[in-house]
């Protein structure tokens, strides 16, 4: 027996300009097309002699640790170092912390 309240998609709220839209990843080059409604100025042309919207990615299922199972480490604004710059004020004198550069001979020091 089918449902007596059928409800569709709300009226008005969902875009109506959805167009065939080129992603390309910028760290490897790995391009791929499929529809969106993402706003862009830049175009590109693909395979097939077209020329469509393009939107640059930092990061795609090709170059994702996830994905790919490999570790890569993209550090396009030197976040890492802002990170550690940032943490080594929290960081106790003397304390070595695991990856930590510290030269410090810590042995003898039992707590």
């Amino acid at each position: 027996m089918p449902p007596q309240n059928k409800v569709g998609m709300k009226k008005g709220i969902h875009p109506e300009e959805y167009r065939m839209v080129v992603f390309k990843d910028m760290s490897n080059g790995h391009a791929f097309i499929c529809r969106s409604c993402a706003n862009t100025q830049e175009t590109m042309k693909w395979e097939d002699g077209n020329e469509y919207p393009l939107i640059k990615l930092e990061i795609s299922s090709k170059s994702h640790p996830f994905y790919t199972g490999k570790l890569q480490l993209i550090d396009t604004a030197g976040r890492v170092d802002k990170f550690r710059n940032r943490y080594k004020r929290h960081i106790k004198e003397g304390e070595v912390t695991e990856g930590s550069e510290s030269t410090e001979n810590t042995e003898g020091t039992a707590e």
